[in-house]
């Protein structure tokens, strides 16, 4: 009997360790370096992104262009209709 005991012992042990495995997952951060985020109105620098009558970096025409298009290009309730 005292057999069976330490097998079931070890099996319990077994699996606490292999549940607990989870728990020592490391940080996953970006060490060392600056979080460089710009505003979304300064636009990426690529021409094919950018519309022909909007200028990188005009928060005012940002903010018109995408209001117009969550009216009329992106509104799907005005598409249907």
């Amino acid at each position: 009997m005292s057999r069976l005991k330490r097998i079931l012992a070890l099996a319990c042990t077994a699996a606490a360790v292999v549940s607990l495995t989870a728990c020592g997952e490391k940080v996953q951060e970006l060490a060392g370096q600056p979080k460089l985020d710009a505003a979304p109105y300064t636009g990426t620098g690529v021409a094919a992104f950018t519309s022909g009558d909007w200028q990188a970096g005009d928060k005012n025409s940002w903010v018109q262009k995408l209001k117009a298009r969550a009216q009329y290009g992106m509104n799907d309730h005005s598409r249907s209709n």
